[in-house]
């Protein structure tokens, strides 16, 4: 089985500070990168518990976002009829 070697967008390698030249991966519950110009490698565990996600405007509950103090809005024709 083959795997799948991806790059990270943007990222920098920590060796050499070239951009876009990091692959990752995953294999036997442990998480790969490696950098395709020069001889950085690193191998991290993969968590079981993964951190819980930051809350933000596209995660957060619809009710937390729906306002109380909402209110109507006539737009007036601005030749008067």
């Amino acid at each position: 089985m083959t795997v799948q070697k991806r790059f990270i967008a943007g990222a920098i390698c920590p060796r050499c500070a070239e951009m876009d030249r990091i692959r990752s991966w995953e294999q036997n519950g442990i998480r790969y990168r490696d950098c395709v110009s020069c001889d950085f490698f690193e191998q991290l565990p993969i968590e079981d518990e993964a951190l819980p996600e930051l809350e933000t405007r596209v995660n957060r509950e619809r009710e937390e976002q729906a306002r109380s103090d909402l209110q109507t809005v006539k737009i007036l024709d601005p030749k008067g009829h």
